[in-house]
This record gives C-alpha cells, sequence and structure tokens, in this order.
C-alpha cells in the first residue's frame, strides 16, 4: 500500500460510514455528515470550545461549522453556554451521550454498507474492529 492508496481507502470509508448513518426524520440540511462528525469530533477533543477556533482546527469555513453546530444542538449531540469571561462568546462541549440522535449514529448496523461494498464483510468487519484496535493504541 502506498500513500495514495491509503488515502483513497480512508476516503472509502467515510464514505461507508456516511451512508451507514440513518438519514429518516432528519430532513434537508445544508451540511454534510462529513462536516458535523468533523465538527462532533473536534467539540470532544476540546470541550469549552468556540465555532472560531473549530473552524480554525479543521480548516472548515466558519458558515460550514456554525451549520454543523446547529444540526448537533438540534440533536442533542453538543451544549452551548455564554461564555463566563465573555458574554459575547458561545462556549460548546459535547451534549449528553443519551441524545436520541446520537445514539442512532453510533448504533446504526454497519452489515448493510459492508455487504453492499465487498463480497466478504464479515472478513471486512473483522479487519476493521482489528484497525480500530491498533489505532487506539498509538493514540
Amino acid at each position: 500500500m502506498n500513500t495514495t492508496e491509503l488515502y483513497l481507502l480512508g476516503h472509502r470509508l467515510q464514505k461507508l460510514a456516511e451512508a451507514a448513518i440513518p438519514t429518516e426524520g432528519v430532513g434537508e440540511h445544508p451540511t454534510s455528515t462529513r462536516t458535523v462528525l468533523l465538527v462532533a469530533a473536534d467539540v470532544r477533543e476540546h470541550p469549552g470550545t468556540t465555532v472560531t477556533e473549530i473552524a480554525r482546527r479543521t480548516g472548515l469555513v466558519q458558515s460550514q461549522v456554525s451549520n454543523a453546530v446547529a444540526r448537533l444542538r438540534g440533536a442533542g449531540g453538543l451544549a452551548a453556554a455564554p461564555d463566563p469571561a465573555d458574554r459575547r462568546r458561545t462556549l460548546l462541549r459535547p451534549g449528553p451521550d443519551d441524545a436520541p440522535r446520537v445514539v442512532a449514529a453510533r448504533e446504526a448496523p454497519l452489515g448493510p454498507v459492508l455487504a453492499a461494498a465487498t463480497t466478504d464483510p464479515e472478513r471486512a468487519a473483522v479487519l476493521l474492529e482489528e484497525l480500530v484496535g491498533l489505532f487506539r493504541t498509538v493514540e
């Protein structure tokens, strides 16, 4: 495997993950699932952050971050509070783990998307679990 193949594999896995997330009842939104997931991950890594800081760290446009924050807040995935040091700023932190939309996305079955993407979905699932474990230990 070379760098290009690794990048393309990562992109393919991202698309499979996006396809697995249920969309019923979500409606139309101006932001992609990818953007929402990036913002949610950034807030988990940096609780008490602002939209501007998320945009700087992720490289996303501030309007994309704002739209993703609105989606996440509406789904219960993020909580917001005024900054005690500067009431004009809003600080974001992860919402409760049991927000229904967050649970639905996290628990979405991968079987159907793996079955559509490979001739051996069971082996793919095992290999993905192994990769998750390998990369967790590096952090």
